[in-house]
């Protein structure tokens, strides 16, 4: 069956999609959104499970995104900020790592700390006056290089370098070598200066439903998985060929990669994200905990319901633990190997704890290796009447997401108004 009628096809229903839908909604212009699975969203979704609410892996929405600020209502998202920095486990006790400029009364303990020497504090302030220097746009223009070589080249010491950056840095972009793009680095430490780290009261998933929700229902179809794309038509799985004026691929890198016939490896990012729920929280406050020791397979941790409390059924917590890869390995061995050190850091109370979901996600990010340009400048458009947007040939994160998608239906405004 051949169905026309439609100006812009959207291929996956992510932050990108849906804010690419959401930007030609304005302008009046039909579209329809064909999403694979049962759900928008992307990796961005909340499962409800005995209650719980679980996010697919942990993650966080940063206040400062300019474009979140944009787009989003936060009243609405009712976000629950975490603590402005972390605690740090190193020789067996935990240690608080405090923003000075955010918590002044915890600036002591974050001076006694181990977790690198005083010049290394003094060290992070100045860099978090560099990063926030200038336009964003400025930001992506300085010299490039590695993130660990960015470091070094401030000066920080292996100290802080190993038990600070590598496991804080590690959790957000998925490797702990640090080899990710400098400017990336810097880009996601400003957003930390500049803001909130928070979670929406209804789970990281709201975010999706609130683009969805001023969208026509008709406009979206879900369980709907593209086979391959012709021109100016995508066919489905099942066979339907779907026609539009503009194609957009809004899916994750590898999926778009092989829309697109683009042959060469995309490389990506895994995870394990393993949720307990517990009786009491092993550590009573909204602060995420980062493994400084280097042993281990626990990156980070969190109690989730310390955060948000809507995330946990009353009288339990919620805990979410952070792996990095492991996408081969069976659950029950990560599982054992997760309790294992829990044990350490906290007594038998763990024995207490019950398992409720693991997610392992094999194409959780990109690898994000220099050289990474601007991602508000990359192109959109792949040739007339077919365009890309999302972390495909630009960059994670829930900001340049929603940017991506805007400035591809922007582009296609443009081209359909010419012709």
């Amino acid at each position: 069956m051949i169905a026309t009628g439609f100006e812009v096809i959207i291929v996956g229903g992510g932050l990108a999609g849906l804010s690419c839908a959401r930007r030609l909604l304005r302008t009046g212009l039909s579209f329809l959104v064909l999403e694979a699975s049962n759900g928008l969203g992307g990796r961005v979704r909340t499962d409800k499970v005995d209650g719980f609410l679980l996010d697919r892996g942990f993650q966080v929405l940063q206040t400062a995104y300019p474009e979140a600020k944009r787009i989003l209502d936060y009243a609405v998202l009712e976000l629950k900020p975490f603590y402005p920095g972390a605690l740090v486990r190193f020789e067996g006790r935990f240690h608080r790592i405090a923003d000075p400029f955010r918590r002044p009364q915890d600036s002591i303990k974050t001076v006694i700390s181990p977790i690198g020497t005083f010049v290394d504090k003094l060290r992070v302030a100045r860099f978090r006056k560099k990063v926030r220097r200038g336009s964003l746009g400025d930001l992506f223009r300085r010299p490039e290089t590695s993130g660990i070589e960015r470091l070094r080249a401030e000066g920080f010491s292996d100290t802080i370098v190993n038990r600070f950056f590598k496991p804080f840095f590690g959790g957000v972009f998925l490797e702990d070598k640090l080899e990710t793009s400098s400017r990336m680095l810097e880009f996601v430490f400003r957003m930390f200066a500049e803001g909130n780290t928070a979670l929406p009261a209804g789970g990281m998933g709201s975010i999706a439903d609130q683009l969805a929700s001023a969208l026509p229902s008709a406009a979206v179809r879900l369980g709907s998985r593209v086979e391959s794309l012709q021109e100016g038509k995508v066919i489905l799985d099942s066979g339907e060929e779907l026609r539009g004026k503009a194609i957009v691929v809004a899916t994750e890198g590898v999926e778009a990669a092989r829309l697109l016939g683009d042959s060469a490896k995309i490389d990506s990012r895994s995870t394990t994200c393993l949720y307990f729920s517990a009786p009491e929280p092993p550590i009573a406050e909204p602060i995420l905990v980062l493994n400084g020791e280097g042993t281990g397979p626990i990156t980070s941790m969190c109690a989730l319901s310390e955060v948000a409390p809507s995330y946990a059924v009353p009288d339990r917590s919620l805990i979410s633990v952070t792996v990095l890869g492991n996408k081969r390995k069976n659950n029950t061995q990560v599982e054992d190997k997760v309790r294992g050190q829990l044990r350490d850091w906290f007594g038998s109370s763990v024995d207490n704890w019950h398992h409720l979901r693991s997610y392992q996600i094999e194409h959780a990010l990109p690898a994000q290796l220099p050289p990474v340009k601007d991602p508000a400048l990359k192109p959109s458009q792949v040739r007339s009447g077919l365009y890309v947007c999302g972390e495909y040939g630009s960059s994670p994160s829930i900001n340049w997401a929603m940017v991506s998608g805007r400035c591809a239906a922007e582009a296609i405004i443009e081209e359909l108004r010419r012709s």
